[in-house]
């Protein structure tokens, strides 16, 4: 009797209790949700998008540019400095500056040419006596060329020396180059005079030291730089965007990126620092850049036979291998050329300049945005150009995190990288600081080196799933100098294709290289990444780039006369990036497509199908792990991308959103492979290493195949057959990631 009293009155009580907390938490209070799950849900705002763009002024950015463009500013010197106060100054202002800005400083090893003993070329007699000497500074138009802390033009790495020997012209230093002449005469003791293109600055005289060659000159050659246009009379700057016979292109001549002396370790003072001796990547013999009026003087006296055809160039004389030496007429008949350079190595302190808008609802995901700040003299194009917009956008965006209008979602960090002139090195040395973290959080990242190459057109470059939204920021912008055409219109108009999903699309390019700063991001930490610019019209110029590039004449009233008058271009430029910057950081799901990076994977495997199949099957490999691959991936991501079409995902739980963003987030991760490439510094991205072999389909596979058919050795066979192998199964890898948890 008592057991069931008991009972009842706990029975009793628990049913109470239910009711009590029935009706405690069923009663309204308005909205019975926390407060943060609107903030959850909440989708990019596409009117606060409007609001940026009307807002980024194109004169903000002119006088950025000039501000940026007073003094030259090379990396780590009193020019470099007052940039980096400049920054700082700017992002941390109290009405339009971020949440925080900082500087990371990197201990680095850098090249520089002595002052006090110029690096000289001379041409001179059989008793040493000086006939010729090459011309040590560009010849001045502004008062920009006098400033006395413009650089001499050098090979930065180059080692110093004085070889002495006779002049053969050697093309652009390919190794095929040097292998054609020395089918003909004896390379050793020569010096090479090669013209840019085709080869790394490096290797130009890498491919060189082999054959015996002592010390290479490098020069443009108006062919590929001035559409064959050369008098500074009325053809060249200062009366067009041509580049004048005094000007050099200067550069870092190495073959990797970050510093050299501190591999895949940040380079802080007290890290580990290999041996000068042990660099590798860096030109053996001495190399100096040189103006084309005096690359002029030397090959037009060369002796020997004509050069092939398409070894010709702009100077109206024919370009003649060399004897070796000069021709028996020339005055400079029996002479050498003597090269002189007194280049040294420094530890220098550099820094790089960050800020970040930390995000409200995942603030441990970063869209990162950066530019390089160093330049080699004044650099208004390049990397100014790219500063001067990023400095406007951050304006913008800044005074509405100020004024409590907007807080991204994801945190925005912004890079103003230093030294990335000598080899991406400030951006490099980041990403090693910060391996972990970034490879963990960083959801994309935008470059914006040159913004303006010059005013006709879009162009940008990137993973394809990044294609999409870029094309919708396009869509959202006046191309520049149009009322009635977006930058998506124009674009399409001078670069396009077929896509077999899309129909006629614009032209994306891909991230294959180390051109800029989103080399580590890509190649090393496989982060999603992109370049945009504005840059010219193909069909009118066969520059390879703009003329002026890394002279003394890549001034403000360079940029502001011939490359952009009115800064339209870069008013778009930063339109464009800033919108695609908005969506990645404040849309719900990233807008990032895997479909189209399938179909740019069985674009790449129907390339390699036809160049490769029939001849592997003779030696016994299959193609069909890889075809396996690529299928697997294609039925992946278009279960994903169906996945997101379909979900109301506004209200999911945060978590399956948080599961599809990380999806989306890591797929270039799948790519990486640290084993995949021990010859290529820091390149562990098996879809988009560099390649020498110029095709276009999977980078390792193509190299691996060209050497083994050139080789014909079965070890080279079994190293396709590997590449083979970790394409398939990285490939695969990645699918995996695309599809439901197990």
């Amino acid at each position: 009797m008592i057991l069931k009293v008991v009972v009842s009155v706990v029975c009793a009580a628990a049913v109470l209790t239910v009711g009590i907390l029935i009706g405690h938490f069923g009663i309204d209070k308005g909205s019975s949700a926390p407060s943060w799950v609107n903030d959850v849900a909440k989708d990019v705002d596409e009117a606060l998008i409007e609001k940026f763009l009307s807002e980024v002024d194109n004169i903000q950015i002119q006088e950025n540019l000039r501000e940026l463009t007073k003094v030259p500013h090379m990396a780590t010197t009193p020019g470099d400095e007052q940039t980096v106060k400049l920054m700082l100054e700017r992002w941390q202002d109290p009405e339009t500056g971020l949440d925080d800005a900082w500087r990371e400083e990197y201990m680095v090893y850098l090249s520089f040419p002595d002052t006090k003993n110029p690096n000289k070329v001379t041409v001179v007699s059989p008793t040493d006596a000086v006939i010729y000497t090459a011309r040590e500074k560009e010849k001045p138009y502004t008062a920009d060329q006098d400033d006395p802390e413009v650089v001499q033009p050098y090979a930065a790495y180059s080692p110093p020396g004085n070889p002495k020997g006779k002049l053969v012209y050697a093309n652009q230093g390919k190794p095929s180059d040097y292998l054609e002449l020395n089918k003909t005469m004896d390379l050793r003791g020569t010096i090479a005079i090669t013209r840019y293109g085709g080869a790394g600055r490096a290797a130009k005289a890498i491919n060189a030291a082999p054959y015996g060659v002592i010390g290479v000159l490098v020069y443009t050659d108006p062919l590929d730089i001035n559409d064959g246009l050369m008098s500074d009379n009325n053809e060249t700057y200062p009366h067009s965007w041509y580049l004048p016979p005094s000007g050099v292109e200067r550069g870092s001549f190495n073959t990797h990126y970050g510093d050299l002396r501190t591999p895949y370790l940040a380079a802080k003072e007290d890290t580990y620092r290999i041996p000068v001796e042990d660099i590798t990547g860096i030109p053996p013999i001495p190399i100096q850049p040189i103006g084309f009026e005096d690359a002029y003087v030397l090959i037009c006296e060369l002796g020997g036979e004509p050069a092939p055809a398409n070894w010709q160039g702009a100077f109206n004389c024919s370009y003649n291998v060399g004897g070796p030496g000069f021709k028996q007429t020339s005055a400079f008949n029996s002479s050498d050329v003597k090269l002189d350079t007194f280049n040294r190595g420094e530890l220098r302190n550099s820094s790089n300049v960050m800020g970040v808008i930390r995000g409200s609802v995942e603030p441990d995901r970063y869209v990162m945005y950066g530019n390089h700040r160093d330049s080699w003299v004044h650099g208004a194009i390049d990397p100014s150009s790219g500063t001067s917009v990023m400095l406007e956008l951050t304006r913008v965006l800044g005074k509405m995190v100020k004024q409590g209008k907007w807080r991204p979602r994801r945190s925005i960090i912004f890079g103003s990288w230093g030294a990335e002139e000598f080899g991406l090195i400030g951006s490099a040395e980041y990403t090693e600081q910060y391996f972990t973290k970034l490879s963990e959080r960083t959801v994309a990242y935008i470059n914006v080196d040159i913004a303006v190459f010059a005013n006709a057109t879009l162009r940008a470059s990137g993973m394809p799933s990044v294609q999409n939204v870029i094309f919708k920021a396009a869509k959202q912008v006046n191309a520049a100098g149009m009322e009635s055409t977006s930058v998506y219109d124009n674009w399409i108009k001078y670069s396009n294709w077929t896509s077999p999903e899309h129909g006629l699309i614009p032209k994306m390019g891909y991230l294959t290289g180390a051109g800029s700063d989103y080399a580590a991001f890509v190649h090393y930490l496989g982060i999603t990444a992109m370049d945009i610019s504005y840059t010219y019209d193909r069909s009118k110029t066969n520059a390879r780039i703009y003329p002026a590039y890394h002279t003394a004449y890549d001034t403000f009233d360079y940029a502001s006369k011939y490359i952009d008058p009115g800064f339209f271009s870069h008013q778009a430029v930063a339109r464009t990036a800033g919108n695609v910057l908005i969506r990645l950081a404040d849309s719900l799901v990233l807008p990032l497509n895997c479909s189209d990076y399938a179909e740019l994977l069985e674009m790449y495997l129907n390339r390699a199908v036809d160049l490769y199949q029939s001849k592997l099957q003779t030696v016994s490999i299959s193609m069909e792990p890889l075809k396996r691959a690529v299928a697997s991936f294609r039925s992946a991501a278009s279960h994903l991308d169906q996945m997101i079409l379909s979900s109301d995902l506004a209200n999911e739980t945060p978590m399956k959103v948080r599961r599809i963003n990380d999806q989306l987030m890591l797929l270039d991760r799948a790519f990486l492979d640290p084993l995949a490439f021990p010859d290529k510094y820091a390149f562990r991205h098996v879809i988009w290493t560099s390649s020498s072999a110029g095709m276009s389909t999977f980078p390792g596979l193509a190299d691996a195949f060209a050497k083994a058919e050139s080789s014909g050795q079965s070890s080279d066979w079994d190293k396709v057959h590997y590449h083979l192998s970790v394409l398939s199964q990285n490939i695969a890898g990645a699918a995996n990631t695309l599809v439901d948890v197990i």
